[in-house]
């Protein structure tokens, strides 16, 4: 995992250029599904930083799920969220204010058959992994 770090960390800086200059339509999909761009500000350092991520659309808001793939730690961005709760949004041209905050346990039984069914693969990460895969239910602010 650790020589893919600095790889996804690129990779992740070119995607979030394409997306925003073609607004989605080069690199906003990944496996077939869709991506947005989401700006938060970092726990440690105060400083914005914005990441593609998967998402499922959720009423007015978004679903976000810290899979990483199933590896033993949650992305850095969970830490991001739950500091600083106020995030934006950018799917496609669309952006959006959203306020971020981890479902409780009886609110990800809820909303994890949605995920699954929306990227099946959530299911195989969490069984991959000895943690609880965070998901974080956005609202808007």
């Amino acid at each position: 995992m650790a020589k893919i770090i600095p790889w996804l960390k690129v990779f992740s800086r070119i995607n979030e250029k394409l997306y925003r200059w073609s607004n989605g339509r080069i690199l906003g999909k990944l496996n077939g599904r869709e991506v947005c761009l989401v700006t938060m500000t970092g726990a440690k350092s105060g400083a914005k930083r914005t990441v593609p991520l998967m998402y499922v659309p959720y009423g007015e808001g978004v679903i976000l799920v810290g899979s990483q793939g199933g590896a033993p730690s949650s992305p850095v961005w969970v830490n991001n969220l739950i500091a600083h709760p106020d995030i934006e949004v950018q799917y496609r041209d669309r952006k959006m204010a959203l306020r971020a905050r981890r479902a409780s346990a009886e609110e990800k039984r809820e909303v994890w058959p949605v995920c699954c069914e929306h990227y099946p693969d959530y299911e195989l990460y969490q069984q991959r992994t000895d943690r609880d895969i965070p998901v974080f239910i956005c609202e808007p602010r």
